[in-house]
C-alpha cells in the first residue's frame, strides 16, 4: 500500500496520520471469526492533522460534525470483508470518499424568475380551482 492518500488535488494524507486498529469481527467467517481480527477501524484527527490547510480543516469540521467525536476524530470501522486487508483497502476508500464529498464546494445558486407562461398556467390553476370550489356553495 502507498504511504500516502490522495483525497483530491488540493489534499494529500501521509499514512501516519491514520490510527488502525484491528478487533475481531461479527456475523458469518465460522472459526476464521474467532480467530483472526478482520474488524477494521480507522481514526484521522481532522482538528490537528498537519496536512489539512484552515480552510479544509473548518470546511471538514462543518460538514462532518456529525461523524466526528468531541476530540475532532472522524472514526470509519469495517467488517464487510473476512479478509483483514481487504477491509483496511474499504475503509481507507470510505475516508477519501467522506473527505472529497465534504471538501466540495458548492455552487451557489443563481435565483431564476418563473416564465410569463408557467405563471399563468399557475394562475390559470388557481382559478379553475376557485371556480370549482365556488360551484360547490350552496345559493343560500
Amino acid at each position: 500500500m502507498n504511504d500516502d492518500i490522495v483525497v483530491n488535488s488540493a489534499l494529500t494524507i501521509p499514512l501516519s496520520e491514520l490510527s488502525f486498529r484491528f478487533s475481531r469481527s461479527g456475523g458469518p467467517g465460522g472459526q476464521n471469526v474467532n480467530k483472526v481480527s478482520t474488524r477494521v477501524e480507522i481514526e484521522f484527527d481532522v482538528r490537528r492533522s498537519p496536512s489539512l490547510s484552515e480552510a479544509q480543516r473548518q470546511r471538514l469540521l462543518r460538514k462532518l460534525e456529525q461523524r466526528l467525536d468531541s476530540d475532532g476524530v472522524l472514526r470509519i470501522q469495517v467488517d464487510d470483508s473476512r479478509s483483514q486487508w481487504q477491509n483496511r483497502q474499504i475503509a481507507v476508500e470510505r475516508l477519501v470518499d467522506i473527505l472529497s464529498e465534504a471538501l466540495k464546494v458548492q455552487k451557489r445558486r443563481i435565483p431564476t424568475r418563473r416564465t410569463s407562461a408557467s405563471n399563468s398556467r399557475r394562475l390559470e390553476g388557481k382559478k379553475r380551482r376557485g371556480n370549482l370550489k365556488r360551484g360547490r356553495r350552496g345559493s343560500d
